[in-house]
């Protein structure tokens, strides 16, 4: 016969089975209909079989019909499963209490964090957080839910735009967006604008103030450019000046560049050393040895240990000894200038502002002498030239 489904979960007996009648026997329980399978003669008047165990009571009349007797052999599936283990009292109570246990810890809230506050304190936030029920060993299941949560955070937290509330397993992220409030304008002291250095004028615009140079002016350094006294010499008011003037400024730059560039060129080839780190102390634990190379740059990596938001005195050191090689690469004279007078430029452009223009260069002299060019140049910029200067006055005035 065909084996029943879910034998295992239903529970089985192999059975031996004598008796002078025992073909008749099996032939009653396939008119009966009765299930059994792995059916082995074991004798002249004996047959072993397995069979259901919901069908073992069923056999009792059979047995009494046919002058058979049966003995069991073995006993499989989970309902013997649970017997066995059910006489194991002490594993059973400490599986139940360990799911327990499990179960109440991942009910219950661990860690709550604060993201997106900039000017709100996060011990604000966590405060309401707390009043609203969201604090680390509360049970999950007593939370409000989260969208009454995030409304009842905002209302409670001025200056606050939205806050969301988000559950992942027992954390709770609560994200802060504060509300946009426009800066108060600093209070300022009237004050000038005046020039930073000597310049033509070449543009001015006057947002606040009265102008007292005009495009095309020649100005020094220290020449004021728009005044914060506007008025009469009867009546007359300070204020913040404030605009835009720009100027041609001349800059002389004395260049060096050399013909020969040397480039630094990392091999691919590298050694490590490690080190465990106790306080001040680094104690090398691999590595040892001489450098395996003649030129080398070492790249130093330290990963402290950390709990919760702080750093332990404690952690590991890791040392990369990369090979290097140099390489020599030469340049024209020509190519020389050109990287000399672009480094210039640069330069007075992180010195002077990225807008500033370069209008014209001149070279005013250049030698090539030792391996390197030698020039003096002039450059003709267009740049800011205004700078803020306070309004003293005299006392008495």
């Amino acid at each position: 016969m065909n084996i029943p489904t879910m034998v295992f979960i239903r529970g089985y007996l192999k059975l031996t089975v004598h008796g002078e009648h025992v073909e008749a026997f099996i032939n009653a329980l396939a008119e009966k209909g009765t299930p059994v399978w792995d059916v082995k003669p074991t004798g002249e008047h004996s047959v072993e079989f397995k069979l259901l165990l919901n069908d073992f009571k069923g056999l009792r009349p059979l047995l009494k019909r046919t002058g058979c007797r049966t003995r069991i052999l073995e006993r499989h599936g989970l309902p013997f499963r649970a017997v066995r283990l059910l006489k194991r009292k002490l594993f059973v109570i400490g599986v139940v209490i360990f799911f327990a246990i499990l179960t109440a810890l991942s009910s219950m809230i661990w860690n709550v964090s604060v993201e997106g506050n900039e000017t709100i304190a996060t011990e604000d936030v966590l405060q309401a957080a707390k009043e609203e029920g969201i604090y680390p060993y509360q049970w999950i299941f007593r939370m409000k839910p989260l969208d009454k949560l995030s409304t009842n955070l905002t209302t409670r937290l001025p200056g606050t735009s939205w806050v969301g509330v988000e559950r992942n397993g027992t954390s709770i992220q609560i994200q802060v967006v504060e509300a946009a409030v426009p800066k108060k304008p600093e209070l300022q002291s009237p004050r000038h604008l005046v020039s930073t250095r000597d310049a033509v004028v070449t543009h001015i615009y006057a947002e606040k103030g009265l102008p007292k140079v005009q495009v095309n002016s020649r100005v020094k350094k220290g020449d004021i450019l728009i005044s914060g006294i506007i008025g009469d010499e009867e009546y007359s008011q300070s204020v913040v000046a404030k605009g835009e003037v720009r100027g041609l400024v001349w800059h002389e730059y004395d260049i060096e560049v050399p013909l020969v560039r040397k480039q630094k060129i990392y091999t691919g080839e590298s050694s490590k050393k490690s080190y465990l780190v106790l306080g001040n102390r680094a104690i090398q634990l691999w590595g040892y040895g001489d450098e395996p190379f003649d030129k080398h740059e070492t790249l130093t990596l330290y990963d402290p240990l950390t709990w919760r938001s702080r750093t332990l005195p404690i952690g590991w050191m890791t040392e990369k000894v990369m090979e290097v090689s140099e390489s020599s690469q030469t340049v024209t004279v020509e190519e020389a200038k050109k990287e000399g007078l672009e480094s210039a430029f640069r330069d007075i452009q992180a010195k002077y502002g990225a807008d500033s223009r370069l209008v014209s260069q001149k070279i005013l002299h250049d030698k090539k002498e030792n391996g390197k060019v030698y020039m003096k140049v002039l450059f003709e910029v267009e740049e800011t030239i205004a700078k803020e200067l306070p309004i003293v006055y005299n006392q008495g005035e």
